[in-house]
């Protein structure tokens, strides 16, 4: 059983996302490629929608510089114009690896999306998942979640004669 962190709340505690950790579990993700069916309502959703899932993947792996919704607009032209959406989110793939110690790919990374495309997208979620984020929230939800437990204590009434 995880044992609580001194001097975090336990409420902010399972919010907190966790700091980039170089060389990870052996170096790899937290999940395997075809684990998708391990969380059935983000499988469906990436198989109807994988617009939105690369767009929550995109803001959370951005740091909050671009939003869901940007992402998984270009996303869908480039997928709906060129059919190489796939490309835009292998660099994803690779920015995420890079940010967790994982290590860099780049041809295999591309064989998976090219190949398995929602499979890879799924694998990224949970790996986001995985290190303590609500990727459903957007990077600026988690951020606010975890500093929720960690406000300075507030003070009681005003100034007093």
């Amino acid at each position: 059983m995880k044992q609580p962190a001194v001097g975090i709340p336990l409420a902010a505690q399972s919010y907190a996302p966790q700091t980039p950790q170089h060389g990870g579990v052996g170096g790899e993700f937290s999940t395997g490629l075809c684990d998708c069916f391990s969380d059935c309502s983000l499988c469906c959703l990436t198989c109807w929608c994988p617009c939105i899932t690369f767009g929550r993947i995109a803001e959370i792996v951005d740091k909050g510089s671009s939003s869901c919704g940007v992402s998984g607009a270009l996303y869908t032209l480039i997928m709906a114009f060129t059919g190489c959406q796939w490309v835009y989110s292998c660099t994803y793939r690779s920015k995420l690896k890079a940010q967790y110690g994982m290590e860099d790919n780049t041809c295999g990374d591309c064989c998976t999306h090219f190949w398995c495309e929602p499979c890879a997208l799924c694998q990224e979620y949970r790996e986001l998942q995985h290190r303590g984020y609500d990727v459903a929230l957007g990077w600026h939800g988690n951020m606010e979640r975890q500093n929720a437990g960690m406000m300075p204590p507030q003070m009681g009434g005003g100034m007093m004669r």
